[in-house]
């Protein structure tokens, strides 16, 4: 999908080598620490910060002298082939993935662009609002985000 004409994103990003960027048109639709099973074995990680936005608010944005296909790659999730998590060929950082049930994007927090103090730039806009699939965290987290069983106000609040 490319950037809408004439717009400004109010967040950006890119893999590790900065080879694929995106660009985000609209705050998120969900921001949140997921602690899902999954998120867990495809970034070998505890947990992963996520945000999701609809499919006309993300664009990939890089200049495009050669083919998506000779920068990106995709990986299909056998178990829910709806599925396709992007990442960069050069680098193998996964950079984004797209939901087909419900035509959304997702990015992960870590590779929002940053300034010159690492910051996150515009934070306020993609901070989490909770902690999602807490249930199979591997490890608890102290912080005053609602912690819940699925989705943040679509499960369960753990107690």
């Amino acid at each position: 999908m490319d950037a809408p004409a004439g717009s400004t994103p109010i967040l950006k990003g890119s893999c590790f080598c900065g080879t694929i960027t995106f660009g985000i048109f609209a705050p998120p639709i969900l921001s949140a620490y997921c602690h899902c099973t999954n998120c867990q074995r495809l970034t070998a990680c505890p947990f992963v910060h996520t945000l999701h936005f609809k499919e006309r608010d993300f664009a990939w944005t890089w200049p495009r002298e050669e083919p998506a296909t000779s920068v990106l790659d995709y990986y299909e999730n056998p178990l829910k082939p709806y599925k396709r998590r992007f990442r960069c060929k050069k680098c193998g950082v996964a950079i984004a993935s797209y939901n087909a049930n419900t035509g959304q994007y997702s990015v992960w927090g870590a590779g929002l662009e940053r300034g010159p103090d690492g910051e996150i730039l515009n934070w306020e806009v993609a901070k989490p609002t909770a902690h999602q699939f807490y249930g199979t965290r591997m490890l608890d987290v102290n912080d005053d985000l609602g912690k819940w069983e699925g989705y943040e106000g679509r499960s369960s609040m753990m107690k």
